[in-house]
């Protein structure tokens, strides 16, 4: 048990659960059969699960020489031998719950995770660390919408919102590790940019993020109250972050305004009244 709760908190938890949750709101909305919402998450939740965990594996190293004692591996709590193996079973285990899916979804589930397990092994400290989470973020949503019978990548606008989210995601996580980060030498797109001009992407990309999900609703007809609302929030949080971030340096505050913001273009992009398949 002291392992299993070892390799739970090594998985980056609460980003494994939001983003499963993430993909089961989006299997209903697409209207799947509850057994493939079921087998939807599944193969979600354990591809999360392999993402997070060998994202501690690779930094094991890094993370003990910045005394990061918030981590199981740098606490001894379990071995990068062990956590190593409970990754590539988790892989394994999501592309194998995404075969019954159909070809289109383990396809795509497949470069999804690809894409994230590239970061992972390298593209972190690199200028393009920011493209694995436009990716998979970008392919996202069709996950839902190839899990489908029949199925079909999802529209164009679930695209662009996933792939701006993803961005902001990525530049908003990076902005509290800056400074342990260039201690051990990683420097990726956000490091390059700044803390400030990365904060302030962050928000222009929720907001746009927040248009292509509104305009997806437009295309299916008039708009209901909820779809205004969510966008001028988001609009809102977007906008605030943006303005605080040339007043002044970049904060926790500021961190916390972009998180809600994609959170909640998250919630908008499932609540939205447009066909989410193409």
């Amino acid at each position: 048990m002291r392992t299993i709760r070892a390799l739970w908190g090594a998985s980056h938890p609460g980003p494994s659960v939001v983003v499963t949750v993430l993909a089961v709101a989006l299997g209903i909305a697409a209207g799947l059969e509850p057994w493939r919402v079921v087998l939807l998450g599944a193969a979600v939740f354990c591809g999360q699960l392999s993402v997070g965990i060998s994202n501690d594996a690779i930094d094991h190293e890094r993370d003990r020489s910045v005394g990061r004692t918030d981590k199981p591996l740098v606490r001894g709590e379990v071995s990068a031998r062990t956590a190593w193996i409970a990754a590539i079973a988790s892989v394994a285990a999501a592309l194998v719950l995404s075969a019954p899916l159909g070809a289109g979804m383990l396809a795509a589930h497949a470069i999804a995770l690809a894409s994230a397990w590239s970061y992972n092994a390298g593209l972190k400290s690199t200028p393009v660390s920011i493209v694995p989470f436009v990716v998979s973020f970008g392919v996202f949503p069709s996950l839902a919408t190839l899990s489908a019978d029949p199925p079909a990548l999802a529209a164009w606008w679930a695209w662009v919102a996933g792939g701006a989210l993803g961005a902001a995601v990525h530049l908003t996580n990076v902005l509290p590790d800056l400074e342990d980060d260039r201690r051990t030498g990683v420097r990726g797109f956000a490091h390059r940019l700044g803390a400030r001009p990365a904060a302030a992407l962050a928000g222009i990309a929720v907001l746009i993020g927040a248009g292509a999900v509104l305009w997806g609703a437009v295309d299916a007809g008039p708009l209901g109250a909820v779809a205004w609302i969510l966008f001028a929030v988001v609009a809102a949080l977007a906008l605030a972050t943006v303005v605080r971030v040339i007043v002044r340096p970049p904060d926790r505050i500021v961190f916390r305004l972009v998180m809600v913001a994609a959170l909640l273009l998250a919630v908008q992009l499932v609540a939205t009244p447009g066909t989410l398949a193409s």
